[in-house]
């Protein structure tokens, strides 16, 4: 009996210790409850290495390779997706973008044109000028009808226009013509109006043919700066009309008026508005109704409109106010234009009205209704 028990016990001790050594054995019906599934070569790529373990664990069994095997595929399509998805614009930003570029757009379209007017005496700008202001202000239709179109046709050199510009001042036409003609003679016509030839003149020669002392040194002021390149004819015609404006208010004797007039009639600037001319500024008054004379700080903000194009409207505004009885301002002849253009125009003016007013140098109308002073 003590042997069998013996024997017993060592066969039990054989049998556990092949167990540790051998893996356990499943049975046919043990295995067919657990589906078993073969991986393939692609599962088997994807597989993460397999670490060999020590024989006395459990081998890494299939149930966890076929788990992964879906995660794994998962993985491979979200990523996918987030690939694509990163590759592809998102809608919100496409209709942002969109709606950027239609308010640019719509920007654009608001943004009017900017009108870019030429000299006056250009082929056509006159009658570019009328349709603009027509359209700008329609109350100015009916006089530009009344009126024949204006001309910018007569040019001078600047130093020339300039000089006969002083010798006009505080005088009337026919004065004015009279000391002009014999500067002229003085100088040896038209062409020797030069700044060497002005400044060889002496104020007592000056004095002889009627110009005052205080205008022969207007004259020289003038000539000096040219001789000293501080202007020049050729400066003038291509500076914009704000440094013209700076630079010719620096001469002696020439006053913001006078530089008005020069800019309109002799270098025939589209865009120039004489505020503190009496005649423009009556004439503003006529065409709007207004209560009291605009005053020259009030002309902006009222001919704004008119722009690039007030020194048409100005020249009708002449016009308007010679028409109600104000003395004629003869402008274009003191700033350069010839003789028989402002006849001509003095003729139509005298067959239009019964009474027709003296024509008067613009500079000693304008002073003796106290709307401006030279030299200041």
């Amino acid at each position: 009996m003590g042997e069998q028990t013996q024997t017993q016990i060592q066969t039990q001790t054989q049998d556990q210790a092949q167990a540790l050594i051998q893996p356990p054995r499943h049975d046919s019906s043990a295995a067919s409850d657990i589906p078993r599934a073969t991986p393939s070569a692609t599962e088997l790529s994807n597989a993460p290495p397999q670490t060999s373990s020590p024989p006395s664990k459990i081998p890494f069994r299939p149930r966890k390779i076929r788990k992964l095997s879906p995660e794994n595929e998962s993985d491979s399509k979200s990523s996918q997706i987030v690939v694509a998805a990163a590759e592809t614009p998102k809608p919100l930003a496409t209709k942002s973008a969109k709606s950027k570029s239609g308010q640019q757009q719509r920007s654009t379209a608001l943004t009017l044109p900017r009108i870019v007017a030429r000299s006056l005496s250009c082929e056509g700008e006159v009658e570019i000028a009328l349709r603009h202001l027509r359209s700008a202000d329609p109350v100015l239709g009916p006089l530009i009808d009344l009126h024949q179109p204006p001309t910018f046709d007569t040019f001078q050199a600047p130093f020339l226009a300039l000089t006969r510009s002083i010798l006009y001042q505080q005088l009337a036409y026919k004065a004015g013509t009279s000391i002009y003609t014999r500067f002229i003679a003085l100088c040896g016509g038209e062409a020797g109006v030069l700044p060497e030839t002005v400044l060889a003149l002496t104020p007592q020669q000056l004095r002889q043919i009627g110009v005052s002392g205080r205008k022969a040194s207007y004259l020289h002021d003038l000539a000096r700066k040219y001789q000293n390149g501080i202007l020049s004819d050729a400066a003038i015609v291509n500076m914009d009309d704000k440094s013209l404006f700076t630079m010719l208010t620096m001469v002696n004797g020439i006053g913001s008026w006078s530089v008005h007039m020069f800019m309109i009639f002799s270098l025939h600037r589209p865009d120039v508005l004489p505020i503190n001319d009496l005649n423009v500024r009556k004439g503003v008054q006529l065409l709007y109704n207004l209560e009291d004379l605009p005053r020259p700080s009030q002309m902006d903000q009222l001919c704004d409109k008119w722009r690039p194009y007030r020194s048409v409207a100005s020249w009708y505004m002449w016009r308007l106010a010679e028409a109600k009885g104000a003395p004629s301002t003869a402008a274009a002849v003191a700033a350069g234009a010839s003789l028989q253009q402002q006849q001509q125009e003095q003729s139509q003016h005298q067959h239009q009205h019964t009474q027709q007013p003296q024509l008067l140098d613009p500079i000693n109308s304008i002073l003796n209704l106290g709307a401006c002073a030279w030299g200041q």
